[in-house]
């Protein structure tokens, strides 16, 4: 009998404060339009000084085990992606872990930026299918306004902070995750990092002076490299599982840019309204924008039993990936 991990359950977290491009206006050299035009992003949300990664993941992680239906205590491993931890150490899932008041499982991060979520899923769904595991927590949290330079228009109107949460269980049907698809190429790791915090460049005077803690990005060669990666992601799942385009119900693309996502449909021909968008309201919530547009969609009933849906995402790394699953 083949195992497959069913997603159960899923939950969302988005801070309170709403930051409107207006808003930016008085803050950077920018304009409303000048942000929508070039990005399709109208407002973000904004954590709280008190509000760290593992708090947004906490809360989403309670709303998924409530409509999953399922105890804390059914868990056996929490997995969260996230390039904002807390803290260096202890992992993120940890603190989670902790504030979920769960003993006796394991917990990690992984980080894979942007990508994160789909690479947890994927190491989740492989825990799952060898049977030693029956259900998993997979969380993707961001907070990137604390690592974002508020006097760089270039990067600082693009962000947001956000927590998607998604319960995973063994499954002995045709539903679930049916194929997962990683990749990386560590050749373009200058396109989007931050230099400054880590063993390269330690804190320091000089690493502040500099603004080292930010994020530095290439926009314009991470707009290429965005369209290329998302459309050879969804190119190889439907190649793999000999499947056409038609077939998927909804793409849920990771929420970086309207102009990306309408290029590669374009490049595809496949209409833009069969992608779910929402990164007018939340920015790009780097690992957690595929949850929280996934949980969206199942919400609102965009998608309903046995549809296919086609999770694609890109990150710092360079790292992208891709999964299908039937619901």
């Amino acid at each position: 009998m083949q195992i497959r991990s069913r997603i159960i359950g899923l939950g969302s977290y988005l801070p309170e404060r709403v930051l409107t491009n207006l808003e930016l206006e008085g803050m950077v050299e920018t304009s409303n339009e000048w942000i929508l035009n070039r990005t399709g992003i109208s407002e973000r949300r904004i954590a709280s000084e008190e509000e760290a990664a593992s708090d947004l993941a906490y809360n989403a992680s309670v709303a998924a085990l409530k409509h999953a239906g399922i105890k804390k205590e059914d868990l056996d491993f929490i997995i969260v992606a996230t390039v904002t931890p807390d803290m260096l150490f202890p992992s993120t899932a940890c603190l989670v872990q902790y504030k979920l008041g769960i003993k006796n499982i394991f917990s990690f991060d992984i980080s894979a930026a942007c990508s994160g979520f789909i690479y947890a899923l994927s190491v989740a769904d492989q825990y799952i299918r060898s049977g030693i595991y029956r259900t998993g927590l997979v969380i993707g949290v961001d907070v990137f306004s604390k690592v974002v330079d508020w006097s760089d228009r270039s990067t600082c109107v693009l962000f947001g902070d956000g927590a998607g949460a998604a319960i995973l269980q063994a499954d002995s049907g045709d539903r679930g995750i049916i194929s997962t698809h990683l990749h990386s190429d560590g050749r373009l790791w200058d396109i989007l990092y931050i230099p400054g915090g880590g063993s390269r460049t330690p804190p320091s005077e000089e690493m502040l002076k500099n603004k080292l803690q930010y994020i530095k990005m290439r926009g314009n060669e991470l707009f290429k490299v965005a369209v290329n990666t998302l459309c050879d992601s969804i190119s190889e799942v439907l190649k793999f599982n000999g499947l056409k385009s038609d077939d998927i119900k909804l793409f849920i693309p990771h929420q970086a840019n309207l102009r990306i996502i309408q290029a590669v449909g374009k490049k595809l021909n496949i209409p833009l309204e069969r992608f779910k968008i929402n990164l007018d309201v939340y920015g790009n919530t780097s690992a957690a924008s595929v949850p929280i547009a996934l949980c969206e969609s199942v919400s609102e009933h965009m998608v309903r039993e046995s549809d296919y849906v086609l999770l694609e995402a890109f990150g710092s790394g360079l790292t992208w990936g891709a999964a299908l699953i039937k619901w």
